[in-house]
């Protein structure tokens, strides 16, 4: 196939925003594979936030990191990312390059824990003012549960009145697959 799936179409963009020694926020780190994922795009000079409000998710990120080595250029946050401007580092603000999202629950994990439309949404705000001019923030929405279908229909109501003097914004989805595939919703600072 050579259109590109969801998840390497987020990366792509994030590769494309981040370079080695810059910043980056994984706004939900799930079990790891983002922020291992920014952490190399960063490298040891650079700088990954992770949030989770999820102790497991922690647990699972931090040992992942650990055994790749990457740990020394993560921070980890046991918070949610509605807290990112309060959380990260005043030197960094204003200079994050790339960030990503993936709504829903943590994979093998509790399904009763999900991302919520208004929290993601704060996040969102906050990271716009916190970006760099051409940073990116990646939300790749899984609605294929009654919580995912809310939040996709109030981040795309959000997303849809973002001023395009200040924001481009991209909806990449396959439209002819069955079982509410995921789609994204990629946001560049203008």
């Amino acid at each position: 196939m050579k259109l590109q799936g969801i998840l390497p179409f987020a990366r792509s963009l994030l590769t494309s925003a981040i370079n080695t020694g810059e910043i980056a926020i994984d706004a939900t780190v799930g079990n790891g594979h983002d922020t291992v994922f920014l952490a190399n795009l960063v490298g040891e000079n650079g700088q990954v936030f992770g949030f989770d409000i999820q102790k497991e998710a922690i647990t699972n990120t931090t040992k992942r990191l650990k055994e790749q080595r990457l740990d020394k250029q993560v921070t980890l946050f046991h918070k949610g990312h509605e807290e990112i401007v309060a959380s990260v580092p005043a030197n960094v603000q204003g200079n994050i390059k790339g960030a990503i999202f993936n709504l829903g629950y943590l994979p093998g994990g509790d399904k009763t824990i999900v991302t919520q439309p208004n929290t993601t949404i704060a996040a969102v705000e906050q990271l716009m003012e916190l970006l760099a001019p051409e940073g990116i923030i990646v939300l790749v929405i899984y609605h294929g549960h009654p919580e995912g279908q809310t939040e996709k229909e109030e981040l795309l109501s959000f997303v849809k009145q973002l001023d395009q003097k200040k924001a481009h914004v991209l909806k990449y989805q396959y439209i002819n697959q069955e079982n509410h595939p995921p789609f994204i919703i990629a946001i560049e600072k203008r």
